[in-house]
């Protein structure tokens, strides 16, 4: 197994791709914690994932840092490492320029860039003194070319980007491996709030004709957690069908 007695943490992982990547690193060995806010939905995943291994779900405000600092508490309490660290947690408050508030900038912000610093802080120290370890970021292909009405989100994707690579350099000589998958349109509760016809629209210009399911970005993720990639470090690993191509 490709995972086998690695100990993984993921951020958002009671829903969509978070939970489907938490089911394939279930299946290659791993014991994983998934955190959210959603307990109800926490609760349900962890239901439903449980018969595969060690799955715990912790309630959790990535933005809060007393959570976070809980959070890894009582993961190492459990486990007593941390092997992986999935920064997946995300929101989305769509609106044109002249149209988005400041407090839907400030969420957005809050959640999908500020809380994977957060996390990934904390984190760290960790895998330091273990002398290895792996962090993965979710960014997205609005981050890498920007997106009508996204101000907020491709803002924290295009962050997410300039903080992989950054903690690729710093961590790479510790043993720690920092990489980031960047997906396209891809069919979890987020993307049900887009229109039909973008989601059309979007799926008529990628090239596979087809929009993506959470299990194409799982694998992804599961390829970069692994021993497999061992000696990719700071890359961003577009999966989006072709679209930007």
């Amino acid at each position: 197994m490709k995972l086998e007695g690695k100990v993984a943490l993921i951020t958002g992982g009671a829903n969509g791709i978070g939970k489907e990547t938490a089911k394939k690193f279930l299946q290659e060995g791993a014991k994983v914690v998934i955190c959210d806010y959603n307990a109800e939905a926490g609760a349900a995943a962890v239901n439903e994932l449980e018969s595969l291994g060690d799955i715990t779900f912790l309630s959790v405000d990535v933005s809060d840092t007393n959570q976070i600092k809980q959070m890894i508490e009582k993961t190492l309490n459990k486990h007593k490492k941390i092997d992986i660290l999935l920064n997946n947690a995300g929101i989305t408050i769509d609106g044109l320029l002249t149209k988005m508030d400041e407090d839907s900038w400030e969420k957005v912000i809050s959640v999908n860039l500020t809380g994977v610093f957060k996390c990934t802080k904390e984190v760290v120290p960790i895998m330091i003194e273990q002398g290895n370890g792996v962090i993965l970021n979710a960014s997205s292909v609005v981050g890498l070319y920007g997106n009508i009405g996204q101000t907020n989100y491709a803002a924290t994707k295009s962050g997410v980007i300039g903080l992989t690579k950054s903690w690729a350099k710093e961590l790479g000589p510790k043993g720690i491996r920092v990489n980031a998958v960047a997906p396209g349109f891809v069919m979890t509760d987020l993307t049900a709030k887009v229109p039909k016809k973008i989601l059309d629209l979007m799926e008529s210009k990628t090239p596979l004709r087809k929009l993506g399911k959470p299990e194409d970005i799982a694998y992804a993720y599961l390829f970069l957690a692994s021993d497999e990639a061992g000696y990719i470090n700071g890359t961003i690993l577009s999966v989006d069908g072709g679209l930007v191509v």
